[in-house]
């Protein structure tokens, strides 16, 4: 007799959707087939939809050091309602940032007490720590993280040509990827000053000192640098349909690079950013309607490998002020990705149910090797998520997990409800509750391809 048997549900793959039952024994998958024995405890998921787990491979917990604004047990519970059971926590906004092998200890034993779910670590790439990147390698991290603009903490700053050149080199001799925020600090920055010195602090201005330029530039000058380090690249928070084609220009080049967006890229305007205001505010910043398309149409055609939340929160007060460069840019978006991808792709644009589990969970799993998770089969994790498609429903600021109730989805409805998260078999989100009594634990890298 299995622990728990879901019955009846459609199993969605990265290539096929199958109504089938599903097996759980010791936490995980022990078999999927057509009436399978009884379980001690048995779900009814006839009518829903069930996906892999959801992975997040880009997100900021901001724990240790800064759980006013998040926190890692709030960021996790929303994870778990959005459908999601793994996480890679973001080397900042903690502190220490995550940049040596003390910084990255002191983190993964906070989130060994606070995360409702699993959970991987980046380690940093900032100036003069180059030395570290093999003990963060050893401590397990997932890959690197390096901003090629202004990150807005000073204790994370900016890598130049030849820090990010050599911390690749470093990665490569690791096979860990780097990911990079890629904008132009040189055409950001200057836009930034000139469009002050006009007088100029509201949200149009803030869009024209990011152009898609900043972007392309940076993609196309990281994506070299890799190419030459022999570094597997991965370009975070694309926002561009530009972006998507200088990262496949790049590729077709030879230079071994993922790419991932973010669903408030695929949800939102640059008009959206004037009406919504700090709540929306990112970096990249959010772009017209056709960027938003072209995005979408990306997807469509298998250009996107990953879609990550960038979940990157505040306390409510860094998001009130009348000068909108000084506000604080990140977007809290957790609870909202499968909601976005539902919504916007599967019922409006017909994107496929096996796409969103790719971009969402299986592609995640297999290119940053983790074992176990990402795909609903035997000898696999049995991370579950339950869905009902039809099912209709506005977000509204009580329903969100989060520590601070601000997120530019509020308000808006979305057909696609999760019903039941579990991890490892066990239910830690259903009927609208967390239901979690244990805590996750740390992933780290297999050594070879899965």
């Amino acid at each position: 007799m299995f622990d728990v048997v879901i019955r009846g549900g459609a199993l969605v793959s990265g290539t096929s959707v199958e109504v089938a039952d599903i097996g759980v024994e010791a936490g995980l998958i022990r078999e999927v087939g057509r009436e399978l024995d009884g379980g001690r405890e048995e779900i009814d998921a006839s009518g829903l939809t069930i996906f892999p787990g959801l992975i997040d491979v880009h997100l900021h917990f901001n724990e240790p050091g800064r759980t006013e604004w998040e926190g890692a047990a709030t960021g996790s519970a929303a994870l778990a309602a959005g459908g999601g059971t793994l996480y890679f926590d973001m080397p900042l906004n903690s502190t220490p940032c995550t940049v040596d092998a003390a910084a990255f200890d002191a983190k993964s034993r906070a989130l060994a007490k606070s995360s409702l779910t699993d959970f991987g670590l980046w380690g940093g790439i900032v100036p003069g720590n180059r030395e570290c990147l093999a003990e963060l390698a050893e401590c397990g991290a997932v890959g690197f993280k390096a901003f090629l603009s202004d990150s807005g903490l000073p204790e994370f700053p900016r890598s130049d040509d030849l820090t990010l050149y050599e911390g690749m080199r470093e990665a490569a001799a690791h096979a860990l990827p780097v990911a990079v925020h890629a904008e132009s600090e040189e055409i950001t920055s200057r836009l930034a000053r000139r469009v002050r010195a006009a007088g100029r602090t509201d949200v149009r201005a803030y869009l024209e000192s990011r152009p898609v330029i900043a972007e392309v530039e940076a993609i196309q000058r990281a994506a070299l640098l890799a190419r030459e380090a022999g570094c597997w690249l991965h370009i975070v928070h694309i926002s561009s349909g530009r972006g998507v084609a200088a990262a496949l220009e790049a590729r077709a080049l030879g230079t071994k690079l993922t790419i991932e967006t973010c669903p408030h890229y695929l949800f939102f305007t640059a008009e959206d950013m004037e009406r919504i205001g700090a709540a929306a505010k990112c970096a990249p910043p959010l772009r017209p309607a056709a960027d938003v398309e072209a995005l979408w149409d990306r997807l469509l055609h298998s250009e996107i490998d990953m879609i990550a939340s960038d979940h990157s929160p505040s306390s409510p007060e860094m998001k009130n002020d009348p000068d909108f460069f000084r506000v604080w840019g990140g977007i809290a978006g957790v609870q909202s990705r499968l909601a976005v991808l539902l919504e916007s792709g599967f019922h409006r644009r017909g994107v496929p149910l096996p796409a969103i589990a790719l971009v969402a969970a299986e592609t995640p799993a297999r290119r940053f090797r983790i074992a176990g998770k990402g795909e609903i089969a035997p000898g696999f994790d049995a991370d579950i998520v339950m869905a009902d498609l039809p099912r209709e429903a506005a977000l509204t600021p009580g329903d969100l997990q989060q520590r601070h109730p601000q997120s530019p989805y509020t308000g808006y409805t979305f057909r696609g409800a999760v019903v039941r998260t579990l991890l490892r078999g066990q239910t830690i989100y259903g009927d609208g509750a967390i239901t979690a009594t244990t805590t996750g634990r740390m992933v780290r890298p297999h050594r070879r391809e899965l």
